[in-house]
Order: structure tokens, then sequence, then C-alpha cells
């Protein structure tokens, strides 16, 4: 890693989407919270512990939006089946793996495959993706500048501050002519990967904890959110953001949100009816209908 991976919490979103998923970054001091009433199902009993007794109960660690509002749809679907999803929320990107990676929770939904292999790397656990569910574009938002067209020498741009996040706003970033990134900076770019003779404009780069962007999105100029928190914060990228990334585009192959397990409980019949039925046309349809285009199904 080319910068601390983690740095507090937060995010992308989207995901989670990003991101994460999403995407991710880190908060050591989170806890975990509820969303909804049937997705508030604390850490308890059965819940508590991933691998319940009973096979038909599915416990689920996951970001409030969208990821928790999709499997509240998801639920009503899966009792149908005969299965029992529970759903905790959780507000950071550190402890929902640590819960998997224990075995107190079946999967998690919250981020996207390219955080979750770097987390395996730097924290030597063993997720393991189980299905490809949505995508949430990186978005750059107006703050102080209400358009890409006024931007000037000496603005600020907040970016997240986590390894794969901040490599994918600063690529989006170099998308839209504002910096240009030395030769062979990719997914693991970050603020020292800015060729700075060769940028555009001279900007300010802000990194912040992912959470936080939308906070402070009156104090700069611009800001660059994960998909996930720029919908909790109540913007939705196709009406908002001044540039955003296309669905076709090498972001959505890598910031692809999924379900996560620990490794070797893929193909559990519960893991695998959860992923089928988060793919089904039901649940794309309410993701399309619900988000305008701020979480994308993954394949569509």
């Amino acid at each position: 890693m080319k910068k601390r991976f983690f740095a507090g919490l937060l995010a992308g979103s989207m995901a989670l989407c990003v991101l994460a998923g999403c995407g991710g970054s880190a908060a050591s001091g989170s806890s975990a919270s509820t969303a909804g009433t049937e997705a508030s199902a604390a850490v308890s009993e059965s819940a508590a512990g991933s691998a319940s007794s009973d096979d038909k109960t599915i416990t689920v660690a996951a970001s409030a939006t969208p990821h928790a509002e999709i499997l509240e749809q998801a639920k009503t679907i899966l009792a149908k089946e005969g299965y029992d999803l529970k759903v905790t929320v959780f507000n950071d990107y550190v402890q929902p793996n640590e819960v998997v990676e224990s075995g107190e929770f079946d999967a998690n939904y919250f981020q996207h495959i390219t955080y979750m292999n770097d987390f395996n790397k730097e924290k030597g656990t063993h997720l393991a993706d189980a299905g490809d569910i949505h995508y949430e574009p990186f978005g750059i938002y107006p703050g102080t500048k209400k358009s890409l067209s006024d931007i000037a020498d000496g603005d600020t741009v907040a970016v997240p501050n986590d390894t794969t996040n901040e490599a994918r706003a600063l690529l989006l970033l170099q998308d839209n002519g504002i910096i240009t990134l030395k030769e062979g900076a990719g997914l693991t770019a970050t603020i020292n990967d800015i060729d700075w003779t060769k940028s555009k404009f001279q900007i300010k780069i802000q990194e912040l904890e992912a959470a936080q962007i939308p906070h402070v999105i009156g104090e700069v100029a611009y800001a660059v959110i994960n998909g996930n928190y720029a919908l909790e914060a109540g913007f939705t990228v196709s009406k908002d953001a001044l540039a955003y990334e296309s669905k076709d585009s090498e972001a959505a192959k890598n910031y692809v949100n999924v379900i996560a397990v620990k490794e070797g409980n893929e193909n559990e019949p519960k893991i695998q009816a959860l992923v089928k039925v988060l793919k089904s046309d039901e649940i794309k349809k309410y993701i399309n209908d619900t988000y305008n285009g701020a979480v994308i199904p993954y394949g569509d």
C-alpha cells in the first residue's frame, strides 16, 4: 500500500457502494446501528452468531444506504423460500468484514470487490466474493463552485482517504481533465502519483474519511463522493453530480458491490439463495426505480 489503508470512519458510498464499494474506508470507533424496523437485528442470540444453528437464518452486516434498503426488499422474497434474513447496519467499513471473518455473521453487503481484496491483503482475512450485485458511480459534486468550468488554481477538492477510493477519485478527476497522474498509476494511485507538471490545474487535494465528505461540501470547491454516502446525503448522481463514472467504464468492473462471505462458504445453499434473490428481476426493478442511476444492478 502506498499510504495508510485506513484512517478512521470514512463511504460509494458507492459501492458502497464502491465502495468499498462500494467502497470503503475505516472507522475504528464506530458501532453497529439499526436501519428500519426489520433491518434492526441487533447482534444477539442467533443473529450474532453467523453460523446460526438454523440453516434457514441468514445474518448479514450491511451499510444503511443502499445496502440495507435493498436487503429489506429481499427479505420478503426469501421468507417465501423459508429463509429468515436478519440485517444489522454498521457505520464503518472495518467491522462488517471482521464479523464475517470471525464467523459471527454469514455475509456482508457494503463494499466493492477491490476494497475487499485490498482488505484481505492488508488484514490477512479470508473474505470471498459470493455474488456481484450492483455498482455505484462515483461523482464529482459542487461545493462552493457550481460548475467544473469554474475550476481554478488553488481550489480545494475533497476526496476519500482510503487507498482504493482515493485512487478512484483521482482517476475520475483525471478523466475530467483536472489533474494528470503519473504513468502507471492505477487502482492504488495516491496524491503522490499526481504529476503536477502536466496537470492543467494546480488544485489542493483534501483527503478525508469518505463518510465525512458530504458534511464539508460547503467548505470546498468540489467533492468526490462515494455512491452510498452521496445517497445518504440526499444527492442523486444523475442530477447533482457535475461528472460521474459511466456504467460501462472499467470502474464498473473494479468497483462492483458484492456479497462477501468467509472463504469456503460461497456455495452454501442459504448464501446462494440470498445472491439469487438480490440478482432477481424484482430486486433489479426496485434498484432502478428507487435510486435514479445512483445504484445500477451489475450487468445491466
